[in-house]
């Protein structure tokens, strides 16, 4: 895992990400000077990647535009020669980086640039469509849709249910293996990719679609309106991290109220689905302690009369109950 100069944790979620669902894949990270994020994994050089067996370096990093530091790209071209294939999420595409492509051309490796989508899609028409279908929504972005919708796929499936996550992200994409990086499609085919992704299926059936951005953040809402109107959800699990001040990158946009964020949501759903409902309320409380993390699940489950759980320290039964 490649994490450069990640300022933050959240800076290397892709990576944390993959660490954390796919922890058999990960032989170990490479931190750049300033790097303030740590996965766990054991240090290393490119050089010794290679040696321990490394076949692909993946860019963990997702920073705001998706874009390549140029201090990354000498340890990327160095993995390249020592026989290792490149993986990244970015906006910016690895195959647009001249040293990058012509080493990858020389050596016979492959650039996967998973972000960025390989088919095109029509246009969203809005047609009712058989299956069920989940939506992790949030107060904001990187908060926790991708790990709710996650954890959800997997508990349904622990009961024997039908189930599928559907990956719209790169750190999804990079976990199950497909999917479509919405943030990556034009925008007047947002809606029809998510269309495409969670298309008609058995009427038991449900398709666990991860949420992207806000529709109270500035730089993404659009992106998220465009997975409400595609999805089609027939549930809505609002995510929220309830020590946070104002929205990520945006420090003069305070974070909605909860209840606001969860009516608006309903709103922009119920334009393609009139009985979308919220089911239940995902909150990212590690930076709580355990008691206060208790009470606040408690306090908020009280308000809003729906479950609240937290995904690592409490699962997400309570939210599938109120499914079935």
């Amino acid at each position: 895992m490649f994490l450069g100069a990640a300022p933050d944790q959240l800076a290397a979620k892709t990576a944390q990400g993959i660490v954390d669902w796919r922890p058999d894949w990960c032989l170990g990270q490479m931190r750049l000077s300033g790097c303030k994020a740590d996965l766990g994994l054991k240090d290393m050089t490119i050089e010794q990647a290679a040696a321990a067996g490394a076949e692909t370096v993946i860019v963990g990093v997702a920073n705001r535009g998706g874009v390549m530091d140029r201090a990354w790209v000498s340890p990327l071209v160095e993995a390249l020669e020592r026989g290792m294939d490149l993986a990244s999420g970015l906006h910016k595409r690895l195959s647009d980086i001249p040293e990058l492509r012509d080493m990858a051309a020389k050596h016979g490796r492959q650039l996967a640039d998973v972000r960025h989508p390989t088919r095109d899609f029509a246009v969203g028409s809005g047609a009712r469509r058989a299956g069920k279908r989940l939506l992790t929504v949030g107060t904001d972005c990187s908060i926790g849709k991708m790990y709710t919708a996650l954890a959800i796929e997997k508990e349904m499936k622990r009961r024997g249910l039908e189930a599928d996550f559907r990956a719209t992200g790169q750190t999804g994409i990079f976990i199950a293996g497909d999917g479509v990086s919405v943030d990556a499609v034009v925008s007047d085919f947002i809606s029809g990719a998510v269309e495409w992704l969670a298309p008609e299926n058995a009427p038991d059936h449900w398709d666990v679609i991860e949420g992207q951005g806000s529709l109270f953040h500035a730089s993404y809402a659009g992106v998220s309106l465009g997975l409400l109107h595609g999805a089609q959800a027939d549930a809505l699990v609002m995510c929220h991290e309830p020590t946070r001040t104002h929205m990520r990158g945006l420090p003069h946009y305070r974070l909605p109220d909860l209840a606001h964020c969860i009516e608006t949501n309903l709103a922009a759903a119920r334009l393609t689905n009139p009985t979308a409902r919220c089911v239940g309320i995902s909150i990212n409380t590690a930076a709580l302690d355990a008691a206060a993390a208790e009470r606040y699940l408690k306090q908020t489950a009280l308000k809003f009369g729906l479950p609240a759980v937290d995904p690592v320290r409490t699962g997400v039964g309570p939210i599938v109950d109120a499914l079935r």
